[in-house]
């Protein structure tokens, strides 16, 4: 048996056209060559050369074939070269496969001169019909028993046997004297082969069992038995050559009626002609494309081709099938288990807008069944957006109001599917969707409200939605979510205090006094304060706690009393997992530590809220640490004067100046006087500034800012240069944002009066600080050229900066 090519092109086409070339030069100079193949060889010669210039459709499958091409041609040869000379049964069939390959190169080109097509053709037919003295017996009397004793030796016979028998086949059908009753019997013998010979073998029972479906339409009708049928498709899993053939044989023979019934049905069948569709030979793509649109006459084989991924018949059927068609195709896909991208194929594709259309103008049924598959397929992006552009927001709602009781089964999905379409921002285009989910919201059952709610939080969080929250807000949505924050269902409870936190975001206090009412922070606090009220509950309501007016002294005072603090600070050291949940607390703390209250800080340091803070800037988000940030730069501003009066009410305790601060010259601790160094805050804080997330770094230098008010500059520049602090702001000023690197200059503006420091970090500054000033914003100018008046560089470019002096 000749060796199979490989299906990926190895080699490129000038080397593989010479190799043939030659190969076929070398064949026809050898002696045993019969004249007849000389002669077919010496035409198939131009046929190559012409190759170099002609323009193909599928430059890596024309490869792969004129490899096949070549290993036949080197089986031919290797006939030819056989001791005792060459087995012309053997050789005539070697011949009709190198036809038969040349036919399918034909088929890749593109372009061909008229005249060039018309030789090939010729030389094609010649060498797929060619004969060789000896090969068949003439048809007389005896016929009968050619056939029965071809049967024997396909039965009983080695795979040469097998190959010989059929070229005496095909001299039989050559010569139309087969009759039907005889073609049974060779095709039971074929069938009972198929499956234990080689792949090669096999090739060429299937090249068989092709040319005796074409003899016949009877033949065609016994090859239909779910057997055969089970044969042909084990083959379409092998080899390319064998599954070409397979799928061939199945397109012959699928114009009989019983084939097309049972080959749907036999296991793997679609699922293989699915693949050899999606697959890169062209003529078993083109046979498993034509098999497959012969099947989709049949709603079960369609369906069996959507289970396989090929949906093209389906969305046929979902446009132009019959109303129960339509109603059965709606329901397979409402029950499908499909990938990510599967639903977005069936988007691509076209199913949404005939699945819309049958969900606005059908039956119950069809309303049913349509609006099952539309939430199968709503969980993808893609086609969140084809079906807000497919009008489908209208008739939704049509049925979400709707009150005739045959269609109140469908308005639980109705309303899931409307959040999951709130998730895309373009909902917002639809101005009144936010106004009349809310009014639906108190006419519902539990699982709808639930929904409800769900798409109404989805709505109010995309990042353009601020005018949808004032009109939800405006429509009375705070008042009316004040049950649900109490509700015994804790799906419900945590959706409404999910949407009250998104109301919060833009909250007033002139606009917004049902947030301030004492009851609402009342049943907040009670959340936070709860043992039984879950992680993204305490999430919610610490988030909308956070959002509330930090000036309102109120609120302040309400939540002090409440004990808050203490609680968010056990609840940080219990090592809480849900980075949301820290993030938001670390939001809270700003209230308490806002400088003008300091009551309030006094309460909130003594409560354990330094630590904690200095905790989130290590382990937090880079939110959450930009957040912390916050709160330490608002108690270290009060540093300075508590240390100032620590000092005088401690000086005779503490007469030795080694317990005084390095930054402050007072008596520093945490609690009393909320100092960063003593809190050991500045590592941590330099550490942010020298990863990779930028967010928190305008509130971590307004932090470290905090060490540099004008009595303790020197001294606080010292605390920050032994925590590395200069390199690391040195590195904002080159990849900060501008108020990130406004506040960076300044920092470095006060580090550089200091000689070490300018011979210790001016050259790695000078570069960049010069590059900035020519590039950068002119904001930035006259405190750059402070900083190389410091490192005496300002001469250089003297118009960069202005007035630096």
């Amino acid at each position: 048996m000749h060796p199979k090519a490989s299906l990926t092109p190895s080699r490129s086409l000038p080397s593989l056209l010479a190799d043939l070339s030659a190969l076929i030069n070398s064949t026809i100079s050898l002696p045993a060559t019969p004249p007849l193949l000389a002669s077919l060889l010496e035409q198939l010669n131009p046929v190559v050369d012409s190759l170099y210039q002609t323009r193909f459709s599928d430059y890596a499958t024309v490869v792969s074939t004129l490899e096949l091409l070549q290993a036949e041609l080197n089986h031919a040869n290797s006939l030819v070269r056989a001791p005792g000379g060459p087995h012309t049964g053997l050789l005539q069939l070697s011949v009709r496969e190198i036809g038969r390959r040349l036919g399918l190169v034909q088929e890749a080109w593109v372009d061909v001169p008229v005249e060039v097509k018309e030789g090939v053709d010729m030389l094609k037919a010649e060498m797929v019909g060619v004969r060789f003295e000896g090969v068949t017996k003439k048809k007389n009397a005896g016929a009968v028993a050619d056939v029965e004793d071809l049967v024997v030796r396909i039965k009983t016979g080695d795979e040469e046997g097998i190959v010989n028998a059929g070229l005496e086949i095909d001299g039989l059908i050559e010569e139309s004297v087969l009759v039907p009753e005889e073609c049974a019997g060779l095709i039971s013998a074929l069938f009972g082969r198929i499956c234990l010979v080689k792949s090669d073998c096999r090739v060429k029972i299937l090249s068989m069992l092709r040319r005796l479906a074409g003899y016949t339409n009877c033949n065609k009708e016994k090859m239909s038995s779910s057997e055969y049928l089970s044969s042909i498709v084990r083959c379409l899993s092998r080899d390319e050559e064998e599954r070409r053939e397979a799928v061939g044989l199945l397109v012959d023979i699928s114009d009989v009626s019983k084939v097309r019934q049972r080959i749907g049905r036999i296991k793997g069948c679609i699922v293989m002609l699915v693949a050899l569709q999606n697959g890169d030979d062209l003529i078993a793509k083109s046979n498993a494309e034509k098999l497959l649109g012969t099947l989709s006459n049949s709603t079960q084989n369609v369906l069996l081709m959507a289970e396989a991924g090929y949906f093209a018949p389906m969305i046929h059927l979902l446009n132009e099938g019959s109303d129960m068609n339509k109603i059965l195709m709606a329901s397979a896909i409402s029950k499908m288990r499909l990938t990510e991208q599967t639903k977005a194929s069936l988007g691509e594709q076209g199913s949404i807008e005939p699945l819309v259309k049958i969900f606005t103008a059908g039956n119950l049924e069809a309303k049913s069944s349509a609006l099952g598959a539309i939430r199968n397929l709503s969980s993808s992006p893609k086609n969140i957006q084809l079906l807000l552009n497919s009008g489908i927001i209208s008739p939704l709602f049509q049925l979400l109001f709707s009150v005739t009781s045959v269609l109140m089964t469908l308005r639980e999905p109705a309303s899931s599917l409307l959040a999951t379409l709130a998730k895309s921002e373009d909902i917002l285009l639809h101005k009144s969707v936010p106004q009349k989910t809310l009014s639906l919201v108190n006419l519902s059952s539990a699982s709808i409200q639930l929904n409800l709610l769900n798409a109404l939080t989805n709505i109010t969080s995309h990042q353009n939605s601020k005018r949808a929250r004032t009109k939800v807000r405006e429509n009375g949505a705070i008042q009316l979510l004040l049950p649900f924050l109490t509700s015994q269902n804790k799906e419900i409870r945590v959706a409404a205090l999910n949407l009250l936190f998104n109301l919060s975001k833009d909250c007033k206090a002139e606009l917004d006094k049902p947030f301030l009412e004492e009851t609402y922070i009342a049943i907040l606090v009670n959340v936070v304060t709860s043992q039984l009220a879950s992680d993204s509950e305490k999430t919610a309501a610490i988030g909308t706690l956070s959002n509330l007016p930090i000036k309102d002294e109120k609120i302040t005072e309400i939540l002090m009393k409440a004990n808050l603090v203490p609680l968010l600070v056990y609840l940080l050291g219990t090592k809480i997992s849900n980075e949301l949940l820290v993030e938001r607390i670390a939001g809270l703390f700003i209230r308490f530590t806002i400088p003008s209250n300091k009551k309030v800080q006094n309460a909130s340091v003594t409560s354990g809220v330094i630590t904690s803070l200095v905790t989130i800037l290590s382990e937090g988000s880079i939110r959450a640490k930009s957040k912390a940030a916050v709160s330490l730069s608002q108690l270290s501003q009060n540093t300075l004067a508590l240390s100032k009066v620590k000092s005088s009410r401690s000086l005779r305790l503490y007469p030795s100046s080694e317990t005084r601060c390095e930054v402050h010259g007072g008596y520093c601790t945490v609690k009393s006087t909320f100092c960063l160094v003593k809190a050991g805050a500045v590592s941590p804080l330099v550490r942010i500034l020298e990863g990779n997330g930028r967010k928190a770094d305008e509130n971590v230098l307004e932090a470290l800012s905090t060490l540099m008010q004008d009595e303790i500059w020197e001294r606080g520049v010292m605390a920050i240069e032994k925590a590395s602090g200069i390199e690391a702001i040195i590195k904002i000023v080159e990849v900060g944002n501008l108020k990130a690197q406004e506040k960076a200059i300044w920092i470095l503006e006060r580090a550089f009066r200091i000689e070490r420091n300018r011979e210790k970090y001016g050259e790695v500054a000078q570069v960049l600080l010069i590059d900035l000033a020519q590039k950068g914003n002119q904001i930035l100018r006259p405190m750059i050229g402070k900083i190389l008046a410091h490192l005496q560089l300002l001469q250089l470019q003297p118009s960069y900066f202005g007035d630096a002096s």
